[in-house]
């Protein structure tokens, strides 16, 4: 690298000392230039004709795209906000039959349970006066067969004081009958 810098360098010397001037490297020459800008405008001059109007029409679709979008989802946006007002309205609707429906079944089961009750009370009621009217049926009979036990024990001791049979004569009958109502009204008074 060395020996390249110096050969330059020696180059330039020895250019310098024939007289000849050196060119600049940042002088363009003219007729190049004019060349440039010719070969520029007409490259320029072509995509502006053919390349820019295709540009444009793609940078128009992807603005109308972008905003078609941005619409679409806006729109979106407000369905799904209407969508989700609207399953917000259902849900409390929803919650407020609920109750009503639990409410209503609390009642319906208040009303079973009375109504229940009532139905128990009334076979209590009717179990309760049957078994009163058996009890007093079996009562009754139970009297009715003291009431002749004792006035046979009677009959039977009368004839054992007296000597003789008492059972056929009407008249001892009604002798025991009248002193068996004796006894009941004593009992009773």
């Amino acid at each position: 690298m060395i020996n390249v810098i110096a050969a330059a360098s020696a180059a330039v010397s020895a250019a310098g000392a024939e007289g000849e001037e050196m060119p600049s490297v940042l002088a363009v020459p003219i007729d190049e230039l004019i060349i440039g800008i010719i070969a520029f405008l007409i490259v320029f001059g072509g995509l502006a004709k053919i390349a820019l109007p295709s540009i444009k029409k793609t940078l128009e679709e992807r603005t109308n795209a972008i905003e078609g979008g941005i619409e679409r989802a806006a729109k979106a946006e407000a369905e799904a906000k209407a969508l989700a007002e609207e399953y917000r309205a259902q849900l409390a609707q929803a919650r407020e039959e609920a109750s009503a429906i639990r409410t209503q079944a609390q009642a319906d089961r208040s009303a079973l349970i009375e109504e229940a009750r009532g139905e128990a009370r009334q076979a209590a009621a009717q179990v309760t006066a049957a078994a009163e009217a058996q009890l007093a049926a079996d009562r009754a009979q139970a009297t009715s067969q003291l009431t002749r036990q004792v006035g046979e024990l009677a009959v039977t001791l009368a004839g054992k004081v007296v000597g003789q049979s008492l059972t056929d004569d009407a008249r001892v009958r009604a002798t025991v009958d009248e002193f068996l109502d004796d006894l009941e009204r004593q009992a009773t008074g």
